[in-house]
């Protein structure tokens, strides 16, 4: 599958929807936290997938806000393992030239899960193959909320005119302001929607659903969800002739007169 893409038209930036772990498990007659810790394989794979192909960024949805209403002991397995992955891993972002970001509310997170991060994105601060982004405690309906308060503080103080705000300026208030918006949606474990993933910046994204669930999914996965990808017309709201006529233009060289 990886020798049928067209490496000229790869999407910028991916975002994932790692979903299935707690399935897995019971598939295999485990708990749900071997399905967590199972995981981690997937994320190497399609981490190193991605930048093998040149993706610049990769955006991966881990623990969202409204994964703090787990049971305690789900919760207290994972921050655990996302502790130690931190520091696991470390050396395949380093292999792989690729610098690590965290998006969402980390002050949720236990002290020791906050060092782990930090120490992460600190020592990777100067990789530049890819961004890695990690979505953690993050909700999206949160990050919307909390740009428009600061835009709101943001014209009390005279420093924004409301007559000015933009969809372009109100994204530069979200967590994903450095980001380009994701052009590729996957989701695995055959779950079809975005659960509070990224509401804002998936408007004009392309949607990949796969039944695999996310212990399971490797690279090969990964390019099939590109190739699905590069075989739709993406129109932004334009017709496919006007499509077609842009196409046309940019191919045809420019003549002197």
């Amino acid at each position: 599958m990886k020798a049928q893409l067209n490496l000229a038209t790869l999407p910028r930036h991916i975002a994932v929807i790692m979903d299935g772990n707690g399935r897995w498990a019971r598939k295999q007659g485990l708990k749900r936290y071997l399905g967590h810790q199972n995981a981690i394989k997937a994320v190497r794979e399609i981490t190193e997938g991605a930048a093998e192909l040149g993706i610049s960024y990769l955006t991966l949805y881990a623990f969202s806000s409204e994964n703090w209403n787990r049971p305690s002991h789900e919760i207290q397995a994972l921050m655990h393992l996302l502790e130690t992955t931190c520091y696991q891993e470390l050396p395949t972002l380093q292999k792989n030239n690729i610098r690590l970001a965290v998006i969402g509310n980390l002050s949720r997170l236990p002290l020791a899960c906050q060092k782990a991060v930090e120490h992460a994105i600190i020592e990777t601060a100067s990789n530049t193959h890819m961004q890695l982004t990690i979505a953690l405690s993050y909700g999206a309906r949160d990050d919307i909320t909390e740009a428009a308060r600061k835009i709101v503080l943001a014209c009390l103080a005279q420093q924004i005119n409301p007559q000015d705000i933009t969809p372009s300026l109100f994204a530069r208030f979200l967590s994903t302001a450095s980001l380009p918006e994701p052009e590729l949606l996957i989701r695995t474990s055959g779950e079809m929607r975005i659960s509070n993933f990224l509401l804002w910046e998936l408007a004009y994204a392309e949607l990949y659903f796969t039944d695999k669930l996310w212990p399971d999914f490797r690279k090969e996965d990964l390019y099939e969800a590109i190739y699905e990808f590069q075989k739709r017309e993406r129109r932004f709201g334009k017709t496919s002739e006007q499509i077609s006529e842009e196409k046309l233009q940019s191919t045809t060289p420019n003549t002197l007169s």
